[in-house]
Parts: C-alpha cells; structure tokens; sequence
C-alpha cells in the first residue's frame, strides 16, 4: 500500500496510528501542504479534492477520508478491532470520532485558517478562531469521555476514537490551547502513548518531517 499524507497532517497522522495497530505496512509519499503540493496535477488524478490522506490499495484502488480508509483497514485485517462488532459501541465510538473529524479539526485546518487571512483577519485572531473551535470541542469530548470506563477513550483497548483523538490534541497544543481542563482526554493519550503504534505516528518521526 502507499501512503500519500504530510508529516504535520493530523488526518495522515490518524491513517498512520492505525497501520501500526494493525501491524500493516505502507509506503510514504509526501505532499507538502503548505507548498499547495497536494493541488498538483499529478495527485488531483489520484484524489480530486487535492486532500491528504489518500491511500492506494494493494490491488490498486484510491481510498480517500481518513475515517474511511481506517474502516477499511478495520475490514482488511480484523484484530485489533478499531470499531467494535457492537452496534451500540460502535456508533458511540464513531460518534466520538466524527465530532472530530467533522466538526472540530475542519474549521482548524490550513484551508480554512489561510481562508480567514485572505478575507483580512490578522494572524492573532486566526490563531484565537482555532483555539476556540479546538476547546469547545474538547470540552463537549470530555464530557463524553468522562462517562466511560479507561484508560483509553471507550474501555481498556484502544479505538477509532482514540486514533482521532492523540492527533486532535497535537494540534491543541501546537495552537496553544490549554488542556488542563480536559484531564479525561489527557489520560486516554497518556494510556495511547504508551503503545508504539502511537509513538511511532507522530509527526516528528516522520521521513518528511521539519
């Protein structure tokens, strides 16, 4: 398989946490975002949103969305489960990753950020619009959190929520956001760092890392 992301990506960093999990090896390729690689004619062939992830399959298909792709790998290799079979918990758990996927890390990303400077907001109020949208969410997360069993997000193995989660909290602390008030969450990504999978994805162990 090929890994088409960026080292600093925080849904690359989700595709990454999960082949270590799964102990399922790809290939890297970098686009670098802030360059604007990722509108090159080259990768719109392979994803025409001119998003990162994207992940070629072994038998050639182009997968896009990181929740996708981490369902896909869920069904290529079952063990360890990444959703449960549950259809209670699964949904829980999904609901808990898409309140990231979906409704936080969008409006915090490089798109949306350069959108804001380009329509005349200085460089403080754009970092202050991401520390907001970052905190609101982890606040309502927390809650969530709080009301099931650990050490991780839903239990005592990891999940696809705690896969969203360690990659949303990096980008919590690169904007500065204060995460005293989300010890829940805290503890699930002490209990994720502990695993190698987890240690082994982030962004500063990365080839194209800067």
């Amino acid at each position: 398989m090929i890994l088409h992301g960026y080292f600093r990506s925080s849904a690359a960093w989700r595709i990454r946490i999960a082949l270590g999990l799964k102990g399922l090896e790809a290939t890297q390729v970098s686009h670098h975002l802030r360059k604007g690689e990722q509108r090159s004619e080259s990768f719109l062939k392979l994803n025409p949103q001119g998003l990162v992830p994207a992940l070629e399959t072994d038998d050639g298909h182009v997968l896009t969305q990181s929740l996708a792709i981490i369902e896909y790998l869920d069904t290529l290799k079952a063990e360890p489960r990444l959703i449960p079979t549950d259809p209670v918990a699964a949904a829980k758990v999904r609901g808990f990753a898409l309140a990231i996927a979906c409704e936080i890390h969008p409006l915090q990303n490089l798109r949306v950020l350069k959108k804001l400077g380009a329509m005349g907001h200085d460089e403080d109020t754009v970092q202050a619009w991401a520390r907001d949208v970052i905190a609101d969410g982890l606040a309502a997360l927390e809650i969530t959190a709080s009301a099931q069993p650990g050490p991780f997000c839903f239990g005592d193995a990891p999940t696809l929520a705690d896969v969203c989660l360690v990659p949303q909290l990096g980008n919590a602390r690169r904007f500065g956001v204060d995460l005293a008030p989300f010890p829940r969450l805290v503890a699930a990504e002490t209990a994720c760092k502990a695993l190698e999978a987890f240690a082994a994805a982030t962004p500063d162990r990365q080839p194209d890392a800067e």
